[in-house]
C-alpha cells in the first residue's frame, strides 16, 4: 500500500520546496509592495532677505522647521519666506522633476541606502547644481544661491511620510 501511495503522489520534498521558496520569496515581495515602495518628499523654494515683509504678497514666513535650520545656519538674513512648495511621491528608485518657479526646477532621484541626488535646473532646462548625500526622515538638506539686492534664496528638500 506503501507503494501505491508513494506512486500516486509526489516525493515529499517536491510539496515542501516550493513553499519554502514561495516563503522566503513574500517577505521581499512585501517590501517592495508595502509602505517602502514609495518615497515621498517635500521642496520649498525660499527667498532670504533682511526686509521685514517680501513684496510678493503670496510668499508667507518659512514653517518653523526650517526656520530652525536656518538659524543654526551662520547666515546674514533675518527673514526667510515660502516662494513655493512642491510635494513628490515617487517609486522607490525612480526620480521626478516639477518647476519650483518660472525660473528654476528641481529634480529628486532616490538612491539606494536613504540616498538622493537633487539637482537644480535653470529656466532653460540646463543643469546648475547638483548634490548627492544620504537624507534620513527627520534631515533637511539645503541648496543655497545669491540673488540680486542682496538676497539670497534656498531649497529645501525633506523626506515626508
Amino acid at each position: 500500500m506503501t507503494m501505491t501511495l508513494s506512486r500516486t503522489f509526489p516525493p515529499s520534498w517536491l510539496v515542501v520546496l516550493p513553499l519554502l521558496l514561495l516563503g522566503w520569496r513574500l517577505p521581499a515581495q512585501v517590501t517592495e509592495l508595502g509602505q517602502g515602495a514609495e518615497q515621498k518628499f517635500e521642496v520649498q523654494l525660499i527667498w532670504a532677505t533682511n526686509d521685514k515683509k517680501s513684496p510678493n504678497p503670496k510668499h508667507k514666513p518659512v514653517a518653523p522647521e526650517i526656520r530652525k535650520k536656518l538659524d543654526e545656519l551662520p547666515l546674514k538674513w533675518e527673514n526667510y519666506f515660502e516662494v513655493n512648495r512642491k510635494q513628490f511621491v515617487m517609486a522607490k528608485g525612480g526620480r521626478s522633476k516639477a518647476d519650483l518657479s518660472d525660473k528654476c526646477s528641481v529634480e529628486i532621484k532616490d538612491l539606494e541606502g536613504n540616498q538622493v541626488e537633487v539637482t537644480l535646473f535653470d529656466k532653460n532646462g540646463k543643469a546648475v547644481f547638483g548634490r548627492k548625500q544620504p537624507l534620513p526622515q527627520g534631515e533637511i538638506l539645503l541648496l543655497s544661491g545669491n540673488a540680486p539686492d542682496k538676497t539670497a534664496w534656498f531649497v529645501a528638500v525633506k523626506p515626508t511620510k
